[in-house]
């Protein structure tokens, strides 16, 4: 099941990032009274009346022939592309100005549903100053103030009554959804060719061929799989085409849709930074993942190749440890016939479930081995932990003051965990709960 999302749309320094971060949670949009700060759409999952949903941040939209200006344009335009519903929001102290005519409309020809925000709206006498808003034509205003966190919750009651109704996959749950992900041009459509044998998907030197994602079901050895291919996710602040209809988003939903992630990497060009981001999404989303990586054929090698390219992508992707690597090449097809029965493994593993005594055993053990450190003279007690859902496995676990678990402690019971049931390939999430005196 996807997301709906909802995009946050507006001129330059009406409040966007705050509002993004108050519905968000926490300071994840970078915020600075200067317009132009948000450089690129930023996103995050959210939730509001049991509804959850994911939200983009963006780039003020502004009337200007300057790059990087039009360019924020352009991934607005595209956030509102994927967008199932869209904030749009203008602040009540400049009131109506050009800019916010020309969003409008943008967002009228988007023919999305419409949720107006007026910003900034800080105290009663504020509140009478929305009413020229009506005059951009959706309907009643919403008055809120970012700085205070007055009127985000009428809003965010509107945003939802907008999003569609959520739909899941029609695959049976038997099948393992697979997609590959990673920056433009590393090799993702001729890997989903090699797969299948066949010229199943356009491949071009060109980045940014994959419009869009292309589902594409196939049986291996009485497995059923359904292989998701993604256009390559491009660098932060790097200039989008305007006809670049593929988004960020996109590839988002695709993850979400996922059991296990291929996470493709260029073995010419080596790990960059952008690699780290794109893996940080599957992980994110608690995905089962492999390190796919693509064009080994082409790398000049010695007896110490492999090891060392191991070693760095242990060393720059630390919080994914538990995700396999595989050396391959989509051209030669070396190492392929390994991938599937990894992906095999992985997806079990990510559905893997384990008795509540067996749980307890490791946890009492480990807390045997290596006691909680003492906090201010108290103790963290562990009283027990079951496992509450699968894919990826969550694990609830009481306790008797979640907020003595510190999180290198946190690192060891999850390590002992993984050692004593394996868990290769998927994350595990750990949620602290305190045992009340009557349980």
């Amino acid at each position: 099941m996807t997301k709906p999302i909802v995009a946050i749309v507006g001129r330059p320094n009406v409040g966007k990032s705050t509002i993004f971060n108050r519905i968000v949670g926490e300071r994840v949009s970078i915020v600075e009274d200067k317009p132009g700060i948000t450089r690129d759409r930023i996103f995050a999952n959210a939730e509001w009346l049991d509804r959850q949903f994911s939200i983009i941040d963006t780039g003020g939209i502004e009337i200007s022939e300057d790059e990087i200006t039009q360019s924020i344009k352009a991934q607005a335009e595209l956030a509102i592309e994927e967008a199932d519903a869209i904030i749009f929001m203008v602040d009540v102290k400049s009131g109506i100005t050009p800019s916010d005519s020309e969003v409008a409309n943008m967002l009228f020809r988007s023919k999305k549903p419409i949720v107006l925000a007026v910003n900034k709206v800080d105290n009663l006498e504020r509140e009478n100053d929305i009413y020229e808003f009506y005059s951009l034509g959706f309907g009643d205003p919403y008055p809120i103030s970012g700085s205070h966190g007055l009127g985000i919750g009428d809003l965010l009651d509107k945003v939802v009554e907008s999003l569609p109704v959520q739909e899941e996959d029609d695959y049976d749950e038997d099948v393992i959804r697979v997609s590959l992900i990673g920056r433009p041009n590393v090799g993702k459509s001729s890997m989903v060719n090699a797969i299948l044998g066949e010229e199943r998907v356009i491949v071009s030197n060109q980045a940014g061929t994959t419009r869009d994602a292309i589902d594409t079901p196939f049986e291996k050895d009485g497995q059923e799989y359904v292989l998701i291919d993604t256009a390559g996710m491009r660098k932060r602040g790097k200039v989008y085409e305007t006809t670049e209809k593929y988004s960020v988003m996109r590839a988002m939903r695709a993850i979400e849709r996922s059991d296990v992630v291929l996470i493709v990497i260029n073995a010419e060009e080596g790990i960059i930074e952008q690699d780290k981001h794109i893996a940080g999404y599957a992980d994110e989303a608690g995905k089962a993942a492999v390190f796919l990586v693509n064009k080994w054929d082409a790398v000049e090698k010695s007896d110490k190749t492999l090891q060392e390219f191991t070693t760095k992508i242990r060393e720059q992707f630390q919080f994914m440890a538990y995700a396999p690597i595989l050396f391959v090449s989509a051209k030669t097809h070396q190492r392929l016939h390994k991938l599937l029965p990894l992906v095999d493994y992985v997806a079990d593993q990510h559905a893997l479930r384990i008795s509540t005594s067996a749980l307890n055993d490791v946890i009492s053990d480990a807390v045997a081995m290596n006691q909680p450190p003492l906090d201010k003279g108290k103790r963290l007690r562990i009283n027990y932990g079951t496992q509450v859902s699968i894919k990826p496995p969550k694990f609830v676990l009481f306790v008797n003051d979640p907020a003595l678990m510190h999180f290198s402690y946190r690192r060891y019971i999850e390590n002992r965990i993984r050692s004593s049931f394996n868990f290769e390939g998927t994350p595990i999430q750990i949620f602290l709960r305190r045992k009340s005196q009557d349980e």
